[in-house]
């Protein structure tokens, strides 16, 4: 297992997509952020299924820096609650990894 995580949330629009990535990127929180389109989410909000059109971004990232991303979503998001979860990463190119590391330093 390594400290490296993949955070992941949705937005509405492209626009706020880009907002929040760029925001987190700037920061020094992650590495990269991964903006993909065309997201279709079904689920349950007070009370009743609903759908919607989403960007998912999947942010690369290690695991300390994951509470500043969560706040950073909550500051940076429209939704009155956004997802944002991690998913630890087991394994990867020592490269890649490497990386990722590197890119966050300040």
């Amino acid at each position: 297992m390594t400290d490296k995580i993949i955070a992941l949330t949705n937005t509405g629009s492209e626009e706020e997509a880009r907002s929040i990535a760029r925001a987190l990127v700037e920061r020094k929180l992650a590495a990269c952020v991964n903006i993909i389109p065309g997201v279709e989410s079904i689920y349950w909000w007070k009370g009743k299924i609903e759908t919607a059109s989403e960007w998912t971004l999947l942010i690369k990232t290690v695991r300390t820096n994951f509470e500043p991303i969560r706040d950073a979503i909550r500051e940076l998001h429209s939704y009155d609650l956004p997802e944002c979860i991690a998913i630890t990463l087991e394994s990867g190119s020592p490269e890649y990894l490497n990386w990722i590391s590197e890119s966050l330093k300040a």
